[in-house]
């Protein structure tokens, strides 16, 4: 009767710590979730809303090329920056956990995340004015006589992926950093000792123990470039369409909110997929 009890009072306990969280995360979450489900199942005639119950939206989506174009555009540099960031990230959080003296490397670290103290609007205009035709770049390279006129920076995508970039080398850094602080150095030695050069060492080794804070990096780097709408807004321009873009004109200019909830719901598809392959990759790798 006693462990019972015990057992009673630990039960009541637990369900008091994790209540609120649930009452948080149903109350800003499912209940959101469930009226976008609702309403993307509606259709705009005129000004209004009429609850129809199709799938007229999402037929829609990929029937209209700039609708479905806005995803491949989102998909096209969110995978371009997470490579990108993957590369300049890993080189620069080995130097730090293996060049850098131990005292200097919490200091090296905020000197990586220093940029992380700036706006995020404030760090896309500053790079929106270094890219621009009468920017540091552009009246650099003309200054030293490599170009007669301006290239077009700005207003692209390669403009787009800086951005990105500039921001998600430091997330990237981080959690590979994380990794490379917390593997046992004898690993390492034993297959110095077994005869493996440098890169042996670091192919066989290093690189397949620090998969999953790469991993964990991309991901969400994979979730925060795909879902933002600032970077590509600011320095992308209107040239071509990322989803957050062609989701805030559905909402802007013609006010239809049906399709602006059905094009979220499939942003959200796409992230949810992301994740269920990135955890199950995790998985496999621990068994």
């Amino acid at each position: 009767m006693a462990t019972a009890s015990l057992e009673t009072r630990e039960n009541r306990r637990a369900w008091g710590f994790v209540t609120p969280a649930l009452l948080w995360t149903v109350a800003f979450f499912v209940i959101p979730f469930i009226v976008m489900a609702a309403i993307s199942l509606a259709t705009r005639k005129g000004r209004e809303i009429v609850m129809a119950w199709n799938f007229d939206n999402y037929i829609e989506f990929f029937e209209k090329a700039h609708l479905l174009k806005g995803l491949f555009v989102s998909l096209e540099i969110t995978f371009t920056v997470t490579l990108i960031s993957v590369i300049l990230a890993y080189p620069l959080a080995w130097i730090i956990a293996e060049r850098v003296p131990q005292k200097w490397q919490r200091m090296a670290l905020i000197m990586a995340i220093l940029p992380f103290w700036t706006s995020y609007v404030v760090r896309s205009y500053s790079w929106l004015l270094v890219l621009a035709q009468n920017g540091v770049i552009n009246n650099s390279l003309i200054y030293l006589g490599i170009i007669s006129e301006p290239l077009e920076l700005a207003s692209t995508r390669t403009a787009t992926v800086i951005g990105f970039v500039h921001f998600f080398v430091m997330l990237l850094t981080l959690t590979i950093y994380a990794n490379l602080v917390q593997m046992p150095p004898n690993y390492r030695r034993a297959a110095a000792d077994l005869g493996a050069n440098g890169f042996q060492v670091f192919w066989h080794v290093v690189l397949p123990l620090t998969l999953p804070g790469i991993m964990v990096g991309a991901f969400l780097t994979f979730v925060l470039c795909i879902g933002d709408y600032i970077t590509p807004q600011i320095l992308g321009g209107n040239n071509e369409l990322a989803l957050p873009q062609v989701i805030m004109l559905q909402l802007g200019r013609r006010a239809d909110f049906p399709m602006a909830t059905t094009l979220s719901i499939i942003l959200m598809i796409v992230v949810t997929l992301a994740y269920i392959a990135c955890a199950r990759w995790l998985k496999m790798e621990r068994t």
